[in-house]
């Protein structure tokens, strides 16, 4: 692909963007082709090293904040006709409860990829209280050493679920980091 090409693909898929951000983002990576075709390279290699054009958008959209995202889908690009206006006043009884709707659908689908690590943690520290319950019940009960057994055996189990909590702590923040990142490639690659 030459730099024409790829240039040209990449400003139709920065759509969602701001028209100035989308000239800024041409500008750098023309100039960045620019500087590898001076170092000796091809129009074609110095594109190939840049990556393709999805990657530059994944890239692009992790470093772009939501804000500007949602102030560029949301802010009108044309004047609103009256009636526009009076549509949308008029079909308020039904959007409203739609948009809390699929808010609150979203949002709960959210918090149930935290529910994991939730009951990870409650685990965790239920074992931890068990050791201590045993632990004070081997002490004050009379030494049986029965009390010593389960306080062991609930520490092993602290100590294994420790290992679950972590593992599941990382995978839902990796979740929500590519949860958050399509999102944000949807937004800025054009509809």
């Amino acid at each position: 692909m030459n730099k024409e090409k790829f240039l040209k693909e990449l400003e139709n898929r920065l759509g969602g963007l701001p028209k100035e951000d989308i000239r800024d983002r041409i500008e750098f990576y023309s100039e960045i082709i620019d500087d590898k075709i001076e170092e000796g390279k091809t129009e074609e290699e110095a594109v190939k090293e840049i990556g393709s054009v999805d990657e530059v958008v994944s890239e692009i959209a992790k470093d772009t904040p939501f804000i500007k995202l949602v102030k560029e889908k949301v802010i009108p690009k044309r004047n609103i006709k009256p009636i526009e206006i009076a549509l949308i006043i008029l079909g308020f009884p039904i959007w409203l409860p739609l948009i809390i709707l699929g808010f609150t659908l979203c949002l709960v689908a959210y918090i149930l990829i935290f529910v994991l690590v939730i009951v990870a943690y409650s685990l965790e520290i239920s074992f931890i209280g068990g050791s201590i319950y045993f632990l004070i019940g081997y002490l004050s009960l009379g030494y049986e050493t029965i009390y010593i057994g389960y306080s062991i055996l609930s520490l092993s189990l602290a100590i294994f679920t420790l290992f679950a909590c972590i593992a599941s702590t990382k995978f839902t923040i990796k979740l929500s980091k590519k949860i958050a990142l399509s999102i944000k490639k949807k937004i800025v690659t054009r509809s």
